[in-house]
């Protein structure tokens, strides 16, 4: 009872609070209805991969605002309220570059693996690398000057404590259009993920719904990355699909039960993480990864305890006969 009116008072004193988990709240339910296309596409990686390459995004957007937003905004105003102004442009900034980046690593990782003999996973490992090397030189070249505060470790990690007003409305747009995209266009996405040589068959331009699912998951990627940071979004894409896939066979329930995951995973992620005084990001991922192994063993069909139970009745009503 304590701990709970500690929350309620933590979220009525602090606004950062209410944001983190509505924010937070969204992310959850926008990586768990799209991870069930990546997962059952097998392209898990490409998330992880994505996640990574959009930190030179950052880093040119970055630049773009100090450069041509100073030039534009702050001719003849004091430094500080140049900054001032500046700041109102970030998060803006950043959500394009990313998303440029995604997409730019999107299609340079499907190039090599139709034009280069090279290994599909070597393809998404050398591009995501690389990218990803090009933005910690950059972040670090940047931190280095003196007033700019970019710091890695908010990339890497998150930092959900710190989301503004800009980022949760950026996350509320993205989650419906994510949402919507899914809902529209489910019958294309769910042919060309089980059967995409009858989708083309059917008139389903398979290389336009793969270069959407791109889009799109470069737009959740984005959004992810204030709340969980570049390494720890892939698990939000990969662990409430993969738990609700243990839990049904028929896509749109898995779709619904993957969305509830995300949305709980984080609802209890992020209060523990308050409670626990850490931090939310990884809180979230842990309490996802904690649901996937309840259904790992307690899957009605799937589970290991249901498979072992299944196995003694077998052998019991073989030892009968």
């Amino acid at each position: 009872m304590d701990q709970i009116n500690y929350l309620i008072e933590i979220y009525q004193s602090n606004p950062w609070a209410p944001r983190a988990l509505m924010a937070s709240l969204m992310v959850g339910v926008m990586c768990g209805v799209l991870g069930c296309f990546i997962v059952l596409r097998n392209m898990s990686l490409i998330g992880d991969a994505l996640s990574h390459a959009v930190l030179p995004g950052v880093v040119f957007a970055f630049i773009a605002v100090n450069l041509g937003g100073a030039y534009l905004f702050c001719d003849g105003i004091d430094p500080e309220a140049c900054k001032e102004i500046l700041e109102n442009y970030y998060s803006i900034a950043f959500f394009v570059g990313s998303v440029i980046a995604a997409l730019l690593a999107a299609i340079f990782i499907t190039w090599i693996q139709k034009n280069v003999r090279t290994e599909n996973d070597a393809a998404i490992g050398i591009v995501f690398t690389t990218m990803f090397s090009i933005g910690v030189i950059g972040i670090s070249a940047l931190s280095k000057n003196h007033g700019v505060h970019l710091d890695l470790k908010d990339m890497l990690f998150g930092n959900v404590l710190g989301v503004s007003d800009e980022d949760l409305m950026i996350t509320s747009f993205v989650t419906v259009i994510v949402i919507g995209s899914v809902i529209i266009f489910y019958r294309q996405l769910f042919a060309t993920t089980f059967q995409p040589i009858v989708a083309e068959t059917m008139g389903i331009r398979t290389n336009i719904i793969y270069y959407f699912l791109m889009l799109i998951l470069s737009f959740a990627v984005v959004a992810s990355m204030r709340m969980v940071g570049v390494i720890l979004v892939v698990a939000m894409l990969i662990s409430p699909a993969a738990t609700a896939l243990l839990l049904s066979d028929k896509l749109k329930r898995v779709l619904v039960i993957s969305g509830c995951i995300g949305f709980l995973a984080s609802l209890i992620g992020v209060n523990m993480s308050i409670l626990l005084d850490t931090t939310p990001g990884p809180a979230i991922v842990i309490t996802s990864t904690l649901f996937y192994m309840l259904a790992v063993f307690f899957s009605p069909k799937k589970g290991l305890i249901s498979k072992y139970l299944n196995k003694r009745k077998l052998k019991t009503a073989l030892e009968k006969d």
